[in-house]
């Protein structure tokens, strides 16, 4: 029996829309396209939300409304390294914006 046989496969990949089609994405419009900032709101968004979901399940366990403990570190853990790749995320932005401030023109 071949091991490689039971993993699923990996679907086709899109290209990016801005590096191959950027005469052609910008002929087009903001046709399926997402705006980067609109995707770092909506990261933001799931972080803030799986903190709040860290401090429900910490505040049930706390006040007894849940026994469950796994379940509440789980979802600490996951709010704590949600937040530390949002700050990683938000450390190489930076540094991407201040290496672009020093290109001279």
């Amino acid at each position: 029996m071949d091991p490689l046989q039971n993993i699923p496969q990996v679907p086709s990949l899109s290209p990016v829309s801005g590096s191959a089609n950027s005469a052609q994405g910008s002929a087009s419009g903001a046709q399926g396209e997402v705006a980067f900032g609109d995707l770092l709101k909506q990261a933001l968004q799931e972080v803030n939300q799986v903190s709040a979901q860290a401090d429900v399940e910490a505040r049930n366990l706390m006040t007894g409304e849940s026994a469950d403990m796994h379940t509440a570190m789980l979802a600490v853990q996951k709010a704590d390294l949600s937040f530390q790749m949002m700050m990683a995320v938000r450390s190489k932005l930076i540094d991407a914006y201040r290496e672009v401030m020093r290109m001279q023109m």
